[in-house]
């Protein structure tokens, strides 16, 4: 029994890596930009915020379990914590918490395209290594 289920980790975790690859960073940016789909596609304004603040939730919660993983640089980590710092200020701005001002209802779809900007902007350099684990866990957390 404990045979069969570390064989379907092994299985898994090469299923869920070769989409990775393939992706790299785009796949974190293609996380954000099906998260704006999915905001203009919503017509109520209070679920295109929880569709944002869930999708924030789940990118920092990989990004935390990257960190914590210990399979990343010193260098890494400080990337990490620029992208982190990143989401939260999206989400302190979506919520209107930490000194930011709410948006808008009728500016959420114009928010969620922002926030696919900026992240397709970031500058930060971390290795495939930590793209992959942090796609593989928000496409976990999903």
């Amino acid at each position: 029994m404990k045979t069969r289920i570390l064989f379907g980790a092994i299985v898994m975790m090469f299923v869920l890596t070769l989409p990775a690859l393939a992706g790299g960073k785009g796949e974190l940016q293609k996380y954000f930009s099906d998260t704006a789909a999915k905001v203009k596609a919503t017509e109520n304004a209070s679920e295109k915020r929880d569709i944002l603040n869930q999708s924030f939730d789940k990118a920092l919660i990989a990004l935390e379990k990257v960190q914590n993983s210990g399979l990343i640089s010193k260098d890494e980590n400080n990337g990490i914590e620029l992208i982190k710092a990143n989401v939260q200020e999206k989400q302190d701005e979506l919520l209107g918490a930490n000194g930011f001002v709410r948006v808008q209802d009728s500016q959420l779809n114009d928010f969620s395209n922002f926030v696919v900007q900026d992240i397709e902007q970031a500058s930060v350099t971390i290795s495939l290594l930590a793209l992959i684990v942090i796609v593989i866990l928000v496409v976990y957390l999903l």
